[in-house]
């Protein structure tokens, strides 16, 4: 996104490890004035100490207007964003986010919800489930999905909750043979609403075992880094069929960020390959599709230029 689209110089009014290597922040109005209104599933692109943008899905309930507040966990092999926010941000500190946005939407008076997260992916949905039980609304269950009980954010909280009865919270100790078994759950669709955030792997094991569902009927959210985390990065280069433009995109930067450091203006939201927005025309050249968005059908054509890439050499694009 534009720098200029941060809008709100907000402080953080705490800071505090919730989990192993997961730190949250409050960030409040420096002169005490109430936030813009969110709706669960948002999110707030972050500039980060070292001056990357970042995107952190909002985890307090909605109906709180003096505070956003996000949960950022330190990713040593990330681009460094995480790094900063954990080491550098203070309480006291200033921090220059964006308005809220969301293309994770709760869909409203659904028969019932299910959650499924994986590790940070708790945080907009313990948004959701804070907002669906403060509309007296109790037709739902969480799956929370993580390695160990010292890196489960939010699970004291979970544990105490209101709506603790609803929540199951598994750990696999790092072991696949321990995998929760969610072939039970989804099995049967019965007009419920999917709600899927987390690892890349457990969004296309969720994806896999719905096939047969409605595909409004699933939905998912994951942090981009994921995808770059679990894939080497090469450098490629980028021809614009149109315009006959080169542009280079080096193993650290994305297809996306390359082409608006050029002047390419590409619609986009999420940045971690799964609303759509930046579904981009592709001509030619040998894609690493990372989306979770494109069907079978639809790769050929098609590039989500967010967090998808090539293998090297050069790719021609639509634009």
């Amino acid at each position: 996104m534009n720098t200029s689209e941060l809008s709100l110089d907000l402080i953080v009014q705490s800071k505090q490890q919730i989990a192993n290597g997961i730190f949250e922040f409050d960030l409040r109005h420096p002169d005490g004035h109430p936030l813009p209104a969110f709706s669960a599933g948002a999110h707030l692109s972050v500039k980060t100490p070292i001056g990357l943008v970042n995107k952190y899905s909002l985890s307090n309930n909605p109906l709180q207007h003096d505070r956003y507040v996000i949960a950022v966990k330190r990713e040593e092999r990330g681009r460094g964003g995480s790094l900063s926010m954990a080491d550098e941000l203070m309480q006291g500190s200033i921090l220059p986010v964006s308005l809220p946005n969301n293309v994770f939407e709760l869909v409203p008076d659904r028969p019932e919800y299910i959650f499924i997260a994986g590790g940070i992916g708790i945080t907009p949905i313990y948004s959701m489930i804070q907002s669906l039980y403060h509309q007296n609304i109790e037709r739902f269950k969480l799956y929370y999905l993580t390695r160990d009980a010292p890196s489960t954010a939010y699970m004291e909280a979970l544990a105490q909750s209101p709506f603790r009865d609803q929540v199951i919270i598994h750990h696999d100790e790092g072991d696949p043979e321990r995998s929760f078994d969610l072939w039970p759950v989804l099995e049967k669709p019965a007009h419920r609403q999917i709600y899927c955030c987390g690892p890349r792997h457990l969004m296309e094991a969720v994806k896999d075992m719905t096939g047969h569902w409605s595909r409004d009927a699933v939905t998912f959210e994951s942090f981009g880094t994921d995808a770059a985390l679990s894939r080497t990065n090469v450098p490629f280069e980028v021809r614009l069929q149109r315009s006959d433009k080169i542009i280079q995109v080096s193993e650290q930067s994305t297809l996306l960020e390359a082409l608006r450091e050029s002047g390419v203006q590409v619609s986009s939201s999420c940045e971690s390959g799964t609303c759509g927005s930046c579904r981009t025309g592709l001509i030619s050249g040998d894609v690493e599709h990372r989306d979770m968005v494109l069907e079978d059908h639809e790769l050929q054509d098609n590039i989500m230029v967010c967090v998808s890439r090539a293998r090297g050499g050069t790719l021609v694009l639509d634009l």
